[in-house]
Order: C-alpha cells, then structure tokens, then sequence
C-alpha cells in the first residue's frame, strides 16, 4: 500500500545524541529529501564502448516549507541553527510516527542553509527551509524503533 506525504515526519533532537529527545516539527509542510550519488568517470579505452560510471560521495539534501510561528519549537530550533555558527541540529526524516516499529528514513546531523521567510499577501505566513550534511558527521539510514 502506498505511504501518503502526509503521513511522513520530521523530528528534531532537543536531547543530545547519546540521549536524544524527538521533538515533531508539526508545522512542516511540503517536505523533498533528495539523496544523491556524485559520479566518477571510469571508462577507459578497454571498455566495451560504454561511458562507466563509478558512484562516489553522497550528499543530502532535505527541502521543506514549514509554517512560520515564532514561538513554535521547531521553528526556533530551525532558526537558531541557521543563525549560530558551527551548531548543527540533528534530524529524523520518517516515513511515519516515530513511535510504529518499521518506519523509516534519515537520521544526520545538519546545517540549514536557507531559512527564507514568505510574507504572501493572501497566506500564511511561512519559512523555505534547507538542510546540509554537517561537517564531521555521518548520515545513517534507520529504521524505527530508532535506538
């Protein structure tokens, strides 16, 4: 059965990475996790005519739009990330709630690298928000029940 968009979730850790502490960024609306492969050209002159192809560094990327509200958790933690320095968030990008065993997706410690608040005329009001793999960490694929 398919998996709606609306059924996934986003978590930020408000604990620490030994003890973590989910924290639901409930405001979180149309939600992209791009996961990419860089390549490396391999072919050589023995090859069999073909281009080859090596995958090498990976890279992630999630992309969201999230209501603003300022006194909101998640939006002040996404918000203190993008302005302090060298202080990372660590996020869980589910495919569901936390708490039901199967459910999965990435769990990384990230940088925000854009934080662009929308002042439409006629919605409400919310933030663009991006995500980079922080220096130093390594992103894992998980599955709940998440240790």
């Amino acid at each position: 059965m398919a998996t709606l968009g609306l059924e996934g979730k986003i978590y930020i850790n408000t604990g620490t990475v030994q003890t973590p502490v989910w924290t639901e960024v409930c405001l979180a609306q149309d939600v992209t996790l791009s996961l990419e492969k860089s390549t490396a050209d391999v072919t050589s002159r023995c090859a069999s005519g073909w281009r080859q192809l090596l995958g090498t560094l990976r890279e992630a990327t999630p992309e969201f739009t999230i209501l603003w509200d300022a006194s909101d958790p998640g939006v002040q933690a996404l918000k203190n990330t993008f302005f302090a320095d060298n202080q990372p968030v660590e996020v869980l990008i589910l495919d569901g709630d936390i708490s039901v065993s199967g459910k999965e997706g990435l769990r990384a410690t990230m940088d925000v690298t854009n934080f662009t608040r929308n002042e439409e005329l006629e919605e409400g009001m919310t933030v663009d928000v991006t995500l980079v793999v922080a220096p130093g960490t390594t992103p894992a694929w998980v599955v709940t029940p998440i240790p």
